[in-house]
């Protein structure tokens, strides 16, 4: 169980942080520019567009399934470090706190609800819901840049409809702005590739300029989601240092596969170079 701090104090301690915005909770107990849009995109094209038909796995997801399937430090590039588990948990982005401007949307509240909920899922890194079933969290960081990745089974909820929700974004939330405690920044929503693997699967960047406690800042955010069967992963990176989708795709890919031998009753093959 986790004690998140107030929004002020969140913010205080975010201005505070030296070469990073990316702060952690208080405490832990183990340790469309001219901001018009219409919404077009219905469930049943997202549907059509993101899913493949592939066998589906028999097995249920367990506990240590889940953490089986969790990416390693060999699985992606560069200078990532895996960091403790009680610290990834407490990751928050301050700068995803604040209240969107319901005057920049054609539809008002409707889209504006959904760009809050986005906001709101990504500060608390559930894009996808509560999952239902069993789940497992690894994070890695590389300077001022923090990558999750998560695996989650929702077999008493629907994945597929968090999926398909994320679609709509890049068109509903292209561009708004939102405040919190005076400070205004603008969010931008684009949607990005991701290698055709699972059942379905969903990738956004999401870009926020602005300040917070008076010093400016531009965070640069990739998140993937992919459905397996009722089971997901997500992978969400990134931070000041910018553009982290190579490391998002390699993750998405290997943290797929990974998923796939678990459920198979397999066990997942090491990456290259690593020995387990």
């Amino acid at each position: 169980m986790t004690c998140r701090p107030s929004r002020l104090v969140r913010a205080l301690s975010s201005a505070l942080a030296a070469g990073t915005l990316l702060a952690t909770a208080a405490c832990s107990d183990d340790g469309g520019d001219d901001g018009s849009r219409v919404s077009g995109v219905t469930a049943s094209q997202v549907a059509g567009k993101q899913q493949t038909p592939s066998p589906s796995p028999t097995a249920t997801l367990t506990e240590n399934g889940a953490r089986t399937a969790l990416i390693t430090e060999a699985d992606i590039e560069d200078d990532w470090t895996r960091v403790r588990n009680t610290e990834a948990e407490n990751w928050h982005e301050n700068l995803f706190i604040g209240t969107v401007d319901v005057s920049d949307f054609l539809t008002a509240k409707a889209d504006a609800a959904n760009c809050q909920r986005l906001l709101d899922s990504l500060f608390d890194d559930d894009l996808l819901g509560r999952p239902s079933g069993v789940s497992a969290l690894r994070g890695f960081a590389q300077g001022d840049s923090r990558l999750l990745h998560q695996v989650a089974s929702y077999d008493r909820t629907d994945p597929q409809d968090s999926l398909n929700w994320m679609a709509t974004l890049p068109e509903q939330c292209d561009q708004f702005t939102m405040t919190e405690n005076g400070d205004q920044r603008t969010v931008q929503v684009v949607e990005t590739s991701l290698p055709r693997v699972g059942d379905a699967r969903e990738g956004l960047r999401v870009t926020v300029r602005g300040t917070i406690g008076g010093t400016e800042a531009t965070l640069t955010v990739d998140v993937a989601a992919v459905r397996v069967g009722n089971d997901a992963i997500t992978v969400t990176a990134g931070g000041l240092d910018g553009d982290e989708h190579d490391s998002v795709e390699q993750a998405v890919r290997l943290g797929t596969q990974r998923l796939n031998d678990v459920l198979a009753g397999k066990t997942p093959s090491p990456a290259p170079g690593q020995v387990e």
